[in-house]
């Protein structure tokens, strides 16, 4: 039984710390920001790329 309530406690305590984490990253807006500093990088690769220019 009390290996049984440790795994759980663990198992809470991983789901919490994803939950903050996953708060923070809402909070302030972390997924808009990587993505804006990643912009250059997906434009450069972008711009590369051979297009068909016959309609």
């Amino acid at each position: 039984m009390q290996g049984f309530l440790h795994t759980l406690f663990i198992i809470a305590v991983v789901i919490a710390c994803l939950f903050a984490a996953t708060f923070a990253v809402y909070f302030f807006n972390l997924d808009m920001k990587l993505t804006a500093a990643l912009a250059p990088l997906f434009e450069k690769h972008y711009d590369r790329i051979d297009r068909d220019k016959h309609l």
